[in-house]
């Protein structure tokens, strides 16, 4: 099981935080070698992610994948504006600066925010989807530089194609390649102009992202039913790119809310440290959100975000912070009994790691369940084309359709479940929390946890071919096993891992997408007792697998 540190759920002192300066000097000056593994592009479940300070995140990386996306666009026709959004981690904006001077110099219509502020990745998103509804030709697409709740060292930077949604595999494995190629190349082939030359070109725009997304969130939330009910609402942003989203939200909707703090830092010091004494804004952990959490009292409802605003944090008594899985049960429960524009046949998504209760929540609705890889991207054609009216993930992102029952985003949206968690409370008289504990007291209670631990690459890379082979036997912590999966019962897609389940428990194992890290998911609904048998027999199999 994981150590937690002493220092989690506490604010760090000045001496362990960020150096700003030096993560910055390092973007511009740490040049990556190529034929380094942890220095070439890599595209994980959510983009190119690393940091400056191990050369993985620098300069030459950012011009590298913009000239790749500037020739994937033009190899596939994407002629429209390109919408550049960031989050507020501090290499983000120099990464945007970066991007500007390949995308310009290509000529590409892109539009920036008209403040130079932030823009949380469910927005651009929404611009995408906004901007080619009922459009053939001419199709925007866009790029969000976050490494979402990643430590503030880190940076990301991830492409959301005209579909909205984060691009599929053949699209980052086509621009990884042709990135490294270009790092490989000495850069030579990337185009570039100077950032004051770049950001004067004509292609390039000032753009008003907030009041379009922020007008259109009654179409996907009630917001008068929050208004009329007077349901008292706490919001954190985490200093996070929803910063200036609330307070217009507030204003327009006449919402009886509260930011409880507004600053922002790259050095993230107004944090409590998560699990490992690392900050992380991280809105599922307990640790993360201590602040939130000790004023849960003063709200019927409150809700965090992470950096990117695409994750969801929901605080409610009795449970405090609700766990992502209860909270995503309880969103699917309320969302297909009170949607009447929503077809009968809408189908519910869910990642193969998120809990069995969205299964029995399904099997209660009435409704097919879809479980797909981890990934909101395997969503993406079932929100466009109506077949999946919600998709969601064990991390604490979400989306859904619009209240018509039409594409609201394509890509994780931690606002509308922020505000859905108040349109529950406001229509129902009772909090998410309540509603958890009705459904479990109905269906089952899960014991779920998530066990971390460090795994080279190499190692990483063996997880991601575990074989049922390599589970032994015919049981799990005492049940006959029903499945042994490499590959998700939605699609038949490649899980990068192994699920092996029973009728009361699971496990799933696969290396991280962003990390140097493996992950052990499970879940009793026995008892805690049994969640343990699952996660020793878990452990058991991934030690014999590393030592192989």
């Amino acid at each position: 099981m994981a150590n937690i540190s002493p220092l989690a759920g506490k604010r760090l002192p000045a001496s362990d935080l960020a150096d700003i300066p030096a993560l910055i000097a390092a973007y511009y000056e740490r040049k990556p070698d190529p034929a380094v593994a942890t220095q070439r592009v890599s595209f994980g479940t959510s983009g190119h992610r690393g940091s400056p300070l191990h050369t993985s995140f620098n300069e030459n990386h950012i011009l590298a994948i913009c000239e790749a996306i500037a020739r994937h666009r033009k190899a596939e026709g994407i002629d429209g504006p390109l919408f550049l959004g960031i989050d507020s981690h501090a290499v983000s904006a120099p990464a945007q600066r970066t991007a500007v001077e390949v995308l310009a110099a290509h000529g590409i219509a892109v539009h920036i925010d008209q403040n130079d502020g932030y823009t949380p990745t469910p927005v651009i998103s929404h611009a995408i989807l906004t901007y080619n509804r009922g459009r053939t030709g001419g199709l925007a697409d866009g790029i969000v530089v976050t490494p979402s709740h990643n430590p503030p060292v880190d940076g990301g930077f991830k492409y959301n194609p005209p579909n909205g949604g984060p691009a599929d595999t053949s699209i980052t494995k086509a621009v990884q390649d042709l990135a490294n190629g270009f790092l490989m190349d000495g850069l030579k082939d990337v185009k570039r102009l100077p950032f004051d030359e770049a950001i004067h070109q004509s292609c390039v725009t000032r753009y008003d992202f907030v009041t379009p997304y922020v007008a259109d969130l009654d179409s996907v939330i009630d917001m008068a039913a929050i208004r009329d009910a007077g349901v008292r609402i706490g919001i954190d942003p985490l200093g996070g790119a929803a910063v200036a989203y609330w307070q217009p939200i507030i204003d327009r909707y006449g919402l009886d809310a509260t930011i409880v703090s507004t600053e922002v830092d790259p050095q993230f010091g107004f944090m409590t440290a998560d699990w490992d004494g690392q900050i992380r804004m991280d809105c599922s952990s307990p640790y993360a959100m201590a602040r939130l959490i000790s004023m849960g009292r003063q709200f019927d409802v409150a809700f965090a975000n992470d950096t990117d605003a695409d994750r969801h944090g929901i605080v409610a008594l009795p449970d405090g912070l609700l766990n992502p899985n209860h909270y995503l049960a309880v969103a699917i429960a309320y969302l297909y009994r009170n949607r009447p524009d929503w077809g009968a046949d809408l189908g519910i998504g869910k990642t193969l790691v998120s809990s069995g209760l969205i299964d029995r929540v399904a099997a209660e609705l009435g409704r097919k369940l879809v479980e797909v890889p981890v990934g909101l991207k395997w969503f993406v054609p079932g929100l466009m084309d109506g077949s999946l009216g919600f998709g969601g993930e064990e991390s604490a992102g979400a989306t859904f359709l619009r209240r018509d029952g039409t594409v609201w985003t394509t890509d994780k949206d931690g606002l509308i479940l922020g505000l859905l968690a108040a349109e529950i409370t406001a229509k129902t008289g009772k909090n998410p929390s309540e509603h958890y504990h009705e459904i479990a007291a109905r269906l089952g209670t899960p014991y779920y946890a998530r066990i971390d631990a460090a795994a080279t690459p190499e190692q990483k890379a063996q997880l991601s071919k575990l074989s049922p082979e390599q589970y032994p036997g015919d049981t799990l912590a005492g049940e006959t096993i029903t499945a042994k999966l490499t590959t998700a019962p939605g699609n038949g897609a490649a899980i990068g891992g192994l699920k092996v389940t029973t009728k009361d428990g699971w496990f799933a194992a696969r290396p991280s997408g962003t990390e140097d890290v493996y992950k052990i998911y499970a879940e009793s609904f026995k008892s805690p007792e049994h969640l343990r048998e699952i996660q020793d027999e878990a452990q058991e199999v991934i030690s014999r697998v590393l030592s192989a």
